[in-house]
């Protein structure tokens, strides 16, 4: 039997990459994360045994801050000892509040910073001899702005703004567009994922929705004990609940990144996709019914912030004020190049339609 292919991925403990780990029993997998993850691991010098807990693939698991420059002669070390053929970058910080990285130079330290490091190792490794074929980033629907004016294609531009996420998604969006040449004989994949849903996930959409009180406060513990739930706030006007949002399961994308990796060489160097749930995006009103959310009016775009601010440095919610406009933002994605990339793979990639992943945002966790 030939020996397994290696797939180096960080951000290997986040939700996307634990969902991902399951997928993977046909590669080596070498995690890269400032944690480790919630399955058998061995140091990166070593081989993964068979076998493990069921359901689980081993790995080879590196602990690793891509914030620091000097991740990036330790990475090249890694791909060259482990050689790597493909790399999965998913380290990117979300939520400053679940993750303890509150100071937003420090986000663009990981996230961006973070993501030139780790192309810098591909780039030196594959100059010098390595074999590194795949460069896979999930960017997010965020890198084009919380306002579009019709479904956006691949070529729209990026007008992300306000929200520190959205900004460096796009700021890392274009550094991989730029450097993907810098690789050499490497396939570098720009995934567009619009908002993750599905049990397991927390982003803001979705704690909007759910109205969990996530804060790190002791009230927002007591209240998340009780079983209460924050109102869904928008200003007064129809507008509002006729904005429109589509979903992706994050298994399906799971699902796409693994593909990826059997992808031939024929595909062009860098290949850049939406990527949404199948079907029609949803108004914000039917989000709220499925979600069965109560709806707090507030007079004005300004006093919603106020509300979200106040929420926010009490530590009830872990919702920033500056998400706000991505919570009352209409941005809807054309996935025709997605659809036509995977041909005869498309319904068996995509499972979930955009309401059958929102739906499964509110049943029980796994």
């Amino acid at each position: 039997m030939p020996p397994k292919r290696t797939v180096l991925v960080t951000g290997i403990s986040g939700n996307l990459g634990t969902r991902l780990l399951p997928l993977l029993s046909d590669f080596r997998v070498v995690g890269v994360d400032l944690r480790p993850p919630e399955t058998p691991f061995v140091p990166p010098n070593a081989t993964p045994a068979p076998g493990g807990n069921p359901g689980t693939v081993p790995i080879c698991f590196e602990e690793m801050d891509l914030g620091r420059e000097a991740c990036c002669r330790r990475l090249i070390e890694l791909l060259r000892q482990t050689g790597a053929q493909s790399v999965i970058h998913l380290a990117f910080v979300l939520d400053p509040q679940r993750t303890g990285v509150l100071d937003v130079e420090r986000m663009w330290q990981i996230n961006v910073a973070g993501t030139a490091r780790v192309m810098e190792a591909v780039s030196v490794v594959n100059r010098t001899g390595g074999g590194v074929q795949r460069f896979i980033f999930p960017s997010s629907v965020a890198a084009y702005g919380p306002d579009t004016v019709s479904p956006v294609k691949e070529d729209a531009p990026l007008r992300a703004h306000t929200l520190p996420y959205a900004i460096h998604k796009r700021e890392s969006d274009e550094v991989v567009r730029y450097r993907a040449e810098s690789l050499g004989d490497c396939r570098t994949y720009i995934l567009r994922p619009h908002i993750f849903a599905g049990a397991s996930m927390q982003n803001y959409i979705v704690g909007a929705l759910r109205g969990t009180p996530l804060g790190a406060s002791k009230r927002a513990a007591r209240m998340r004990a009780q079983g209460r739930r924050l109102p869904l706030m928008l200003p007064r006007g129809e507008q509002y609940l006729e904005k429109r949002f589509q979903f992706l399961h994050v298994d399906d994308m799971a699902r796409l990144l693994t593909l990826l990796l059997y992808r031939p060489a024929t595909d062009p160097p860098i290949t850049i996709l939406n990527v949404a749930g199948r079907g029609e995006p949803l108004t914000l009103r039917r989000c709220a019914e499925i979600a069965q959310a109560t709806i707090k009016r507030v007079p004005t775009r300004a006093s919603m912030r106020s509300v979200l601010r106040l929420l926010w440095k009490l530590r009830i919610s872990s919702i920033p004020p500056d998400a706000m406009p991505y919570l009352i933002g209409s941005y809807t994605m054309d996935t025709s190049r997605l659809q036509q990339f995977l041909g005869a793979d498309y319904p068996r990639v995509i499972q979930y339609t955009v309401e059958d992943a929102l739906r499964d945002c509110f049943n029980s966790k796994e």
